[in-house]
C-alpha cells in the first residue's frame, strides 16, 4: 500500500512526526549539554548553550530538508 502525499491525515502523521523528532533532537542535545557542564564542574553552563543553539539549528535544517523534498 502506497502513502499518497494527498491525504491530509497522511500529511499529518508526517509532519507531527517531525515535530517530535525536532522535540528530541532538542532535549538530547541541551541535556546533553548539561550533564557535561555537570560533569566538568564548571560555573557557566557553556556546552548547555552551545549544544541547544547547534541543536535548534539542526532540527530546522532536517525539518526543512524534509518540507521541501
Amino acid at each position: 500500500m502506497s502513502i499518497s502525499n494527498k491525504n491530509p491525515v497522511n500529511n499529518y502523521i508526517k509532519y507531527s512526526s517531525l515535530a517530535f523528532q525536532m522535540g528530541i533532537i532538542i532535549f538530547a542535545s541541551t541535556f546533553g549539554g548539561l550533564k557535561l557542564d555537570d560533569y566538568l564542574d564548571w560555573q557557566f553552563p557553556v556546552f548547555t548553550l552551545i549544544f541547544s543553539v547547534l541543536s535548534v539549528f539542526l532540527a530546522l535544517y532536517l525539518a526543512l530538508r524534509e518540507f521541501f523534498k
